[in-house]
């Protein structure tokens, strides 16, 4: 019988893994989830932004050290 209770507790210590693992699997499915929510909403954001920016003249960049300090 020695064998039948090793046998159990070897497949009570699975089963306890498995629960685990299937816990931290959702976890980070959830986790994905948010994630990619979060970056949706950003990426929207952004797209937002970019309409409401002036649109430069020819697409040049400005350099903040173009620009004239407020105290000149």
């Amino acid at each position: 019988m020695n064998a039948a209770t090793d046998t159990d507790r070897r497949l009570a210590d699975l089963e306890i893994k498995l629960g685990l693992a299937e816990d931290m699997l959702d976890q980070l499915n959830q986790s994905l989830f948010r994630q990619q929510q979060l970056i949706e909403r950003m990426a929207r954001e952004l797209a937002d932004l970019r309409q409401q920016a002036p649109d430069n003249a020819g697409g040049s960049f400005r350099s903040l050290l173009d620009e004239i300090p407020p105290h000149y």
